[in-house]
């Protein structure tokens, strides 16, 4: 699998990195999921050059960001279990708070977290800007992990017996795995900024193998991405704070929230749209907070809540 790094514009709503809209929840994070800690200092002198000998996967986490939060022992789990040799694991976990380490952050194009980012052969590899589910996320390391063996860098280990991806990883002796015609339609499509093409080409994925998680985490980051391309979050969500009555505008800016990882802000905000309208306008926020609901993990606990929420402003 081939994966660009986002085109120019991709994921930058407007201008500076701004995370200032984020609700700051109490770090409940275990140090030692943090796993290899990102700084300033050891980036270049560290962190790339061990890019040559194995994967390196970055997740861009900050304090106020629960759901950025929640993917941490994830995805040190995944390291830790289920991708290992000997007991050792076949590729680095390493994290970065982007609040403490904002030169860190600029210097990977950090616009919304949670991030992650794979660094292969000192070159970074975007991965994922939202809240994927486990699978999901498992799906994409997969892939990460083949594209690095095609490069001569890593291990390929075969996560079989731990996963449920249809897709089988190949061990280093086996054949190279062929990328998928739509897929290679829609990477060809990123490298040259074209998103509205590869929304068509992962909408054909899709539509052949509906059960790939591959092709439906594609499918909602790049919708995600047409959605909030050009837009400044702090002035969309000024002005739906302004004009609550302005469907649109909340919807705009439940977007912004969610792609800064503010799963609770983008619900409360469509709820209280639900609340507000009726016929036609009603269903689509409510449907808009159904989509938002695919981007977090379908065992995040305060999904009941929240759907709970959304039937009690419907009846």
């Amino acid at each position: 699998m081939t994966l660009p790094p986002l085109p120019k514009g991709m994921g930058a709503m407007g201008g500076a990195f701004d995370l200032s809209s984020l609700r700051k929840p109490p770090l409940t994070i275990n140090p030692e999921h943090l796993g290899y800690v990102v700084t300033q200092a050891n980036l270049v002198s560290e962190l790339l050059p061990a890019s040559n000998e194995a994967i390196v996967i970055i997740l861009c986490w900050s304090a106020r960001s629960a759901q950025a939060q929640s993917l941490i022992p994830m995805i040190y789990q995944f390291n830790l279990d289920d991708y290992t040799t000997d007991g050792v694991p076949t590729w680095i976990f390493a994290t970065v708070d982007v609040d403490a380490e904002p030169a860190v952050a600029k210097a990977m194009q950090v616009k919304s977290i949670p991030l992650a980012i794979a660094i292969i052969q000192e070159q970074l590899v975007p991965l994922f800007e939202s809240i994927p589910a486990a699978e999901q996320v498992r799906a994409v390391i997969d892939k990460v992990i083949e594209l690095g063996a095609q490069k001569g860098v890593g291990t390929l280990v075969d996560t079989s017996a731990t996963t449920d991806n249809s897709s089988a990883v190949m061990t280093q002796q086996g054949s190279e795995p062929a990328l998928e015609p739509e897929e290679e339609l829609a990477m060809a499509a990123i490298e040259r900024g074209d998103l509205a093409a590869a929304k068509s080409a992962y909408e054909l994925w899709v539509k052949r193998s509906p059960g790939s998680a591959l092709a439906n985490l594609g499918l909602i980051q790049i919708e995600l991405m047409l959605r909030i391309e050009g837009l400044d979050p702090t002035e969309v969500l000024a002005k739906a704070d302004a004009i609550p009555e302005d469907l649109m505008l909340q919807i705009r800016a439940a977007d912004c929230e969610i792609a800064q990882g503010n799963f609770d802000g983008a619900a409360d905000r469509l709820i209280a749209a639900v609340k507000f309208n009726q016929g036609d306008d009603r269903k689509r926020a409510r449907d808009h907070l159904l989509l938002i609901f695919s981007m977090v993990d379908a065992d995040d606990p305060r999904l009941p809540k929240v759907r709970q929420r959304l039937a009690s402003a419907l009846f």
